[in-house]
């Protein structure tokens, strides 16, 4: 069994390499937040029906476009609705 030695330039390059693949992998998750979401992504982002979808685009609610008959969803606009339709929890008193 052949015995090695660690250095302190071998541990600084360990160190090195291992910040650099977590910050690889933290910059990955921000990527995966696309700006553009296909009709399936919306529904189960949301977890409505195809119908509820539809019902958004027919009365204005939520904005698309419309490509060669796919219909895509800015990511944002999805957050200002949901940003919009929030319900604060504030107590009521019971009289």
């Amino acid at each position: 069994m052949a015995i090695e030695i660690l250095t302190k330039a071998d541990l600084y390059e360990f160190r090195k390499s291992l910040l650099e693949d977590i910050t690889k992998i933290l910059k990955g998750t921000n990527e995966q937040s696309k700006k553009w979401l296909k009709s399936t992504e919306v529904r189960k982002l949301l977890n409505i029906s195809p119908g509820t979808l539809q019902n958004l685009r027919i009365n204005g609610t939520l904005s698309y476009s419309k490509i060669g008959g796919i219909i895509y969803y800015d990511n944002q606009d999805i957050d200002k609705l949901l940003e919009n339709n929030k319900v604060s929890n504030t107590p009521t008193l019971f009289k």
